[in-house]
């Protein structure tokens, strides 16, 4: 006999699955720390003196809490299935990818070009009697997008932070906007990723891995084009445009094997190297400062890429038409009046 939920407004919908997928990491996490560590799946922290091991490929309890988040958004409301679904293959298939970069250290060639592969399926989400270049360009802005959120990482929370910030401003806007549909996607995600900062935040007890990196890219593109809010999504991503850009300029396509390593200084403070490639952590880094409030500077330019998004969002026409705007703003005048 088939379960039957009552019909609940979007946006409660949206809020259960990013409560659910909260729960799922937040709990599941213990037990995946262990099973990597068991596993000997760790890397060494560099930035600090002390160079602790810490687990990797964290990025399975975020994709475990972002799972439960679309199925429990489906089970809810069956009208959203092939779209949520859809969504759904794009994220396991990037995180299968993270997960054999983790592993096998795949090049910059072929994971730009199985990123490609796993964008294919959104196309099928894509509005009706768009033109093919628009097709074409949904799997290379998920082959992109993944990559600008992996290449911005190495330190404690950065990835993490940073996804909050991103869809958490993504989700404002479409709430604004009233694309409700959407903010189940960028909800679960976004729950997932709250739990998940609670143990990789300073000083991280385990590390997303490009398991983590590349589906935190890939959900902001796919709400992107379902929810029709790419410039919002462009610009909350522009953190990691800058980076991308930084590194391209003074060195080109690098793989990590060539990367030189942030250094310490006797004070345990991050200090970027006189020669290397350049980006936006060593733009910070002019002068030595600890890992953490290196974080945090990064943490707040994401922050003010992240209200303009929402700016955006709030003068674009579908914020006039957003019903439940328009409640709130009636409910405003209403105690108004009572004054």
């Amino acid at each position: 006999m088939a379960v039957m939920f009552p019909q609940l407004p979007l946006y409660v919908i949206a809020i259960i699955c990013g409560i659910l997928s909260f729960l799922v990491t937040r709990l599941s996490m213990p037990k995946i720390i262990k099973k990597l560590e068991k596993a000997n799946i760790v890397g060494k922290d560099i930035h600090k003196s002390w160079k602790p091991i810490v687990a990797e490929m964290g990025g399975f309890g975020i994709l475990f809490g972002f799972i439960i988040g679309i199925f429990a958004g489906i089970g809810m409301h069956s009208i959203l299935t092939f779209p949520l679904c859809i969504v759904l293959i794009v994220i396991l298939l990037v995180g299968i990818i993270g997960i054999a970069d983790d592993l096998l250290v795949l090049s910059s060639k072929e994971k730009l070009f199985l990123l490609f592969l796993a964008g294919i399926p959104l196309i099928w989400a894509a509005p009706p009697e768009v033109g093919i270049l628009y097709l074409i360009a949904i799997p290379i802005a998920v082959s992109i997008g993944a990559n600008l959120t992996n290449m911005l990482a190495g330190l404690n929370g950065i990835e993490a932070g940073l996804g909050i910030i991103a869809l958490g401003s993504l989700t404002i806007s479409c709430i604004i906007l009233g694309k409700y549909d959407v903010t189940i996607i960028s909800m679960s995600m976004l729950g997932a990723l709250i739990a998940f900062l609670h143990f990789n935040k300073y000083p991280a007890k385990i590390f997303p891995g490009d398991t983590g990196t590349l589906i935190i890219g890939a959900t902001i593109v796919a709400i992107a084009f379902i929810g029709r809010v790419k410039l919002i999504a462009f610009i909350v991503l522009i953190p990691n445009i800058i980076d991308a850009a930084l590194k391209f300029y003074s060195a080109g396509v690098m793989e990590r094997q060539q990367f030189k390593p942030t250094q310490l200084d006797d004070e345990g403070r991050l200090v970027r190297p006189e020669t290397g490639f350049k980006s936006l952590i060593r733009f910070i880094l002019r002068k030595p400062i600890k890992e953490e409030h290196a974080v945090k500077i990064i943490w707040a330019i994401g922050i003010i890429f992240g209200i303009i998004g929402i700016l955006i969002a709030l003068s674009m026409p579908g914020f006039a038409e957003n019903e439940t705007i328009e409640d709130i703003m009636y409910i405003k005048e209403f105690f108004y009046t009572l004054g």
